[in-house]
């Protein structure tokens, strides 16, 4: 590991080749951007909501889609105050360890010598033709779900947007393992086999009837410019097939995602073109979930334990009842490397500290906007008590927004830092078909 190197020593910043003498100064600027003081706008306050006669005031630091939806009065957005959101310290330790060993390849999805934690730090170099890729492989290699977590349950309701109606709910587990790059494990940092593998993700439909049972396990290969290994499982058939390529870019079960969206962008760093847009702070939605005005997700069978989700109103029913922060983030435009790809490009925006992906546009092959999507991060202290402590940005809520088909689809999460509900068993093909018996 790098950190024996780095007392008294220059370090090169992996962005641009500009030297640095203080190590601790570049953790500071990667996983505390708040330390000393929090992004301010002339007017914006903690409390206030912003509704379509003050918009305007405050268009600077709304996204566009935002800035549209909430100016023709669809959805009000509440503002809190800014607050760290601090990730695990064996994750900042493990990016220390690795600091300055990460080196890009001569194509896009090439990469060496990263082993945990954050591969670059600092902020992005407008000037450096690969600060995008750089941004993307930060987000492929973040704490989100940490080491292994779980969605369970997680419940997907699709909307129409003009009436509010919900046409169907489905209820979900939803399952994340990484294989390498853990740092908060029972084994220290050291990887689990199989050693050809990343990520695993595994999904199981629990309701309704009709598509109970469908699953889907995705195995990502450590080596980006292979194809991900990826199944589904059909109740109706009984049988494990493998997913063809293009069914990532289908609509998932009828819904307004694809598997490409999930957590924000689902895929390898190599299908995409990557473009770092600029460094802004904008309005993020950023919480506390145990603050906010709860609802059961399923009136008729509530969670056992008390647990309450994220409510949703506005045109359709269609976004989330929730606080927003103003925030640090990076705008990462990714442009699809396949022609025959059914978007044209989508537009990140990505939270400085913890590099998750709470706010997309997505936008059609003749550059309308096609989509939006929210994906809440609630603060792990302020949630179940088996997070706190846990360093990981909860994915909390979503809504994908189908602006041109005028339907939503909206998600309330129960998510649980939890290894013992992803035991490595539970990402195999094997697991499918005895579970589908």
């Amino acid at each position: 590991m790098k950190l024996k190197m780095i007392a008294g020593a220059l370090l090169i910043s992996s962005w641009s080749g500009v030297t640095y003498a203080d190590a601790d100064a570049q953790i500071d600027q990667s996983f505390f951007p708040y330390k000393d003081a929090v992004p301010s706008y002339e007017g914006l306050e903690a409390g206030m909501t912003i509704t379509s006669s003050t918009a305007g005031d405050f268009k600077d630091v709304l996204d566009p889609a935002m800035y549209d939806y909430i100016s023709s009065g669809m959805y009000e957005m509440r503002v809190m105050e800014t607050t760290s959101f601090d990730l695990h310290p064996e994750y900042i330790q493990a990016t220390r360890d690795n600091l300055g060993s990460t080196e890009l390849g001569d194509e896009v999805g090439a990469i060496s010598g990263w082993v945990a934690g954050r591969a670059f730090l600092g902020d992005p170099d407008e000037n450096d033709p690969r600060a995008g890729e750089k941004l993307a492989w930060n987000y492929k290699y973040g704490y989100n779900w940490g080491d292994n977590a779980a969605i369970y349950p997680f419940f997907w309701k699709y909307r129409n947007y003009d009436t509010g109606n919900i046409e169907r709910t489905l209820k979900f587990n939803f399952h994340f393992l990484n294989y390498k790059g853990r740092v908060n494990d029972p084994e220290g940092r050291a990887s689990i086999p199989p050693d050809n593998l990343f990520r695993g993700i595994y999904v199981q439909v629990l309701d309704p009837f009709d598509v109970k049972n469908t699953q889907l396990l995705i195995q990502r290969n450590v080596d980006d410019l292979k194809r991900d290994n990826a199944w589904l499982y059909l109740g109706f058939q009984r049988r494990v097939r493998r997913l063809a390529t293009g069914q990532v870019t289908d609509a998932f079960l009828g819904s307004d995602l694809m598997i490409e969206d999930f957590e924000g962008y689902n895929g390898r760093v190599s299908d995409q073109s990557w473009t770092y847009g600029g460094t802004v702070d904008v309005l993020l939605p950023f919480y506390h979930h145990n603050d906010l005005p709860l609802v059961d997700a399923d009136v008729k069978n509530p969670e056992k334990d008390g647990y309450k989700f994220v409510d949703f109103a506005g045109q359709g029913g269609c976004f989330p009842v929730i606080d927003w922060q103003l925030r640090k983030a990076y705008i990462l435009e990714s442009t699809p490397v396949d022609p025959n790809h059914p978007i044209g490009k989508r537009v990140h925006y990505i939270d400085a500290q913890t590099f998750t992906i709470p706010r997309t546009n997505i936008y059609d092959r003749a550059g309308n906007l096609w989509k939006t999507f929210i994906i809440g991060q609630a603060d792990p202290e302020h949630h179940l008590e088996a997070n706190k402590g846990s360093g990981v940005s909860i994915d909390d809520s979503f809504s994908m927004v189908d602006v041109q088909a005028k339907h939503c689809t909206t998600g309330q999460f129960k998510g649980q830092v939890d290894p013992s509900l992803n035991p490595t068993s539970l990402f195999t093909p094997q697991n499918m078909r005895a579970t589908g018996r």
